[in-house]
């Protein structure tokens, strides 16, 4: 039995897919599917029913991967420990960040990061809060930024960095184009567009909304885009809401459609998340100072600009 066995019966396991998981594990489906059947005659035991699509694991094979998991994160522990108790800052790092932040603060910290920590080997994926949350539990990626409060903290650990303030975009054609500053109350749900199913930010501004079972705008239209939804806005008679790190990217030409709501009463907590059984403190401490040091200064000048 091989760590390099139970890995790849760890992607099976994930992705129900012999074809995906050895993409995934940089390997041909033949040589991932060999070492598995190796793995199978040396337990004595079958732990794939190959009969389901996607692939099942078998009752054995449930008991197999849940030790794998542990077996396999114990393994690389070893020598991530040996890196932290040289206070080293390196090795790799595997972070996941949902859609509705990434466009927005990624490219402000990842050039310094990568400058400050070229022994880091960084790989990115953008990925919906839910998938992050089953990606961290099977140690599939090591930290996440995320907006805060979708987790099991049993199950996850989340830090606040920072809490991002929401704004109102408004039509010109909109009767809250005119006002200086809006409440949660002035929130006509008829009218409002939202992103597509998926993303937290839409439940976020439907909580804030209270507006569940209530009809929203006659158009049916999702998207995935804040940027889309944003020009579907300029165009006709609607609002959406959208995060302070959005509304600052927002051209000159539509800083007038940009409406804070008062008393700061609106906002969401953005977060770095890990799992229970994260090691890698070095590279998390690491990364939380350069995130933090990167935020950029003009974000609160630009919030006062949008309340003069």
């Amino acid at each position: 039995m091989t760590i390099v066995q139970l890995e790849y019966l760890l992607a099976v396991a994930d992705y129900g897919s012999f074809s995906v998981a050895s993409e995934h594990c940089f390997v041909t489906q033949p040589s991932l599917s060999t070492q598995i059947k190796n793995l199978e005659e040396e337990l004595g035991v079958i732990l794939l029913d190959r009969s389901e699509k996607p692939m099942a694991l078998t009752e054995a094979g449930r008991v197999v991967v849940e030790k794998a998991r542990n077996a396999v994160s114990e393994f690389y522990k070893v020598a991530e420990s040996i890196k932290e108790m040289r206070n080293e800052v390196k090795g790799s790092l595997r972070l996941a960040v949902i859609p509705t932040i990434a466009p927005y603060l990624l490219h402000r910290f990842i050039p310094d990061f990568i400058r400050r920590y070229p022994e880091v080997n960084l790989e990115i994926k953008e990925m919906f809060t839910r998938d992050i949350v089953t990606a961290l539990k099977h140690d599939a990626v090591d930290i996440a930024v995320l907006a805060g409060g979708f987790t099991d903290p049993k199950e996850i650990r989340e830090e606040v960095l920072f809490d991002d303030e929401f704004y109102l975009y408004a039509s010109q054609k909109h009767r809250l184009y005119g006002q200086s500053a809006v409440t949660v109350g002035d929130i006509d749900v008829s009218h409002l567009l939202l992103l597509a199913d998926g993303h937290c930010l839409r439940t976020q501004v439907l909580d804030l909304c209270n507006s569940r079972n209530q009809k929203t705008y006659n158009m049916a239209f999702e998207s995935g885009s804040l940027e889309t939804i944003m020009r579907i806005v300029d165009t006709s008679d609607t609002i959406t809401i959208i995060p302070a790190m959005a509304a600052a990217m927002v051209a000159d030409s539509h800083r007038d459609q940009l409406r804070p709501f008062v008393d700061g009463e609106a906002f969401r907590h953005i977060s770095l998340a890990v799992s229970r059984t994260f090691f890698k403190r070095k590279i998390y401490e690491a990364l939380k100072q350069s995130i933090l040091d990167n935020l950029p200064e003009g974000e609160k000048r630009f919030i006062n600009n949008i309340e003069k």
